[in-house]
């Protein structure tokens, strides 16, 4: 009789797993693993020195998380192994591969960057390097982690975001090394003004990772861009912000173009928390006798 019942536990634990496997949608889910395959093609190509390639893999590998979810939507085929499926290939695409690209980059430009000043700053620089890349990816993967517990499976709730997401960094970080490796390739790369450009954003660049990182596990509100852009009817005014961006693009072109726009994004939610929180907080409380002041003296006689 004991035999029999883990006989029976066996084939009802072997049809759920079934059932389980079943139920998974292959095209939301081809997607998303080309995303985690675009993560993976960034590394390979980074380790390479294909650093400006590496970075338009990234933005492949976002246009494939955008499209991932909204296929499962369409086709609903939503599912918790898809959720799951999606942080592990965003882990690879905009946490791993992300500090992979920026790791490399700054110690391949390293010797130039220190210069003279190796015997005193080098080794700390070079730690200080490696120390904003791994808090990348472990702000990546907390990040993520931390979507996975709080994520509500109501898509009329993916409005907005807490913490900068890791698509955005990743974008932030990849525009920028777009844009350096833009200026390298220019013919006019030898002039002074292009080479102070290049090392300032060499020098910002571990400064950016690790403010990246601390954004995307702080508790800043972001908006979700593409249910608030894409879902609905939309005012006329969404079409003079896509104009206006597409005539961006052909003045400023796409490196620069992205860089500002990733830019703004990750500085939209950051900027009105500071000045909440660090600004309006402390003139909430100075203190009374520096508020006296400003006030003016009830024997005024200008009252």
């Amino acid at each position: 009789m004991h035999k029999t019942d883990k006989t029976r536990s066996r084939r009802l634990l072997h049809r759920v797993r079934r059932h389980r496997i079943d139920t998974v949608k292959l095209l939301p889910s081809m997607i998303t693993l080309i995303n985690g395959i675009c993560g993976f093609a960034a590394i390979g190509l980074a380790a390479n020195g294909r650093f400006m390639a590496a970075c338009y893999v990234i933005f492949v590998g976002m246009i494939a998380d955008m499209l991932d979810g909204r296929v499962a939507r369409m086709s609903q085929s939503t599912s918790s192994f898809g959720g799951q499926l999606d942080s592990l290939c965003d882990v690879l695409s905009f946490g791993a591969a992300p500090a992979f690209i920026a790791l490399t980059l700054l110690l391949s430009k390293f010797e130039s960057l220190v210069g003279s000043a190796k015997p005193f700053i080098g080794e700390y620089f070079e730690r200080f390097i490696w120390i904003s890349a791994i808090a990348y990816l472990c702000c990546a993967l907390i990040r993520l982690a931390r979507f996975n517990v709080e994520n509500e499976e109501d898509a009329t709730a993916h409005m907005s975001f807490t913490g900068l997401p890791t698509p955005a960094s990743a974008g932030v970080l990849a525009g920028l090394i777009m844009f350096h490796q833009k200026i390298i390739a220019d013919p006019a790369a030898d002039s002074a003004f292009v080479q102070f450009l290049q090392a300032t954003i060499l020098y910002a660049l571990p400064f950016i990772t690790i403010g990246c990182a601390l954004l995307m596990v702080s508790r800043i509100r972001y908006p979700h861009l593409v249910n608030q852009l894409f879902r609905g009817r939309k005012p006329i005014t969404y079409l003079y912000w896509a104009v206006f961006i597409v005539g961006m693009i052909g003045i400023c072109g796409l490196e620069l173009s992205l860089v500002i726009s990733f830019g703004i994004f990750a500085l939209s939610g950051f900027l009105p928390w500071f000045y909440r929180k660090v600004i309006c907080e402390k003139l909430l409380h100075r203190p009374a006798h520096s508020l006296e002041n400003i006030r003016p003296s009830s024997q005024d006689p200008s009252i």
